[in-house]
């Protein structure tokens, strides 16, 4: 996902952040760690992503249930 905000782009030296994005494919995955947050830190994790961003609850392989980010232009409309 290309980064449009100068600040961010100087401040981390990258142009583009990584996004999941939905692909139907069942063997597709991505590889990452759990990490246990507060509700308060969620809610600041909530308030930094842009719009581009959508936070979605999944079950992860290992069974545990998570939020993750995901690119929202691929989000499956109920």
């Amino acid at each position: 996902m290309p980064i449009e905000d100068e600040d961010v782009i100087a401040r981390s030296g990258k142009t583009h952040h990584p996004i999941v994005r939905f692909t139907g494919q069942g063997g597709d995955n991505v590889d990452g760690t759990v990490v246990e947050i507060t509700d308060a830190e969620l809610l600041a994790a909530d308030a930094y992503e842009v719009a581009a961003y959508k936070r979605i609850g999944v079950v992860l392989t290992s069974g545990l249930r998570a939020w993750v980010y995901v690119d929202a232009r691929y989000l499956l409309e109920d």
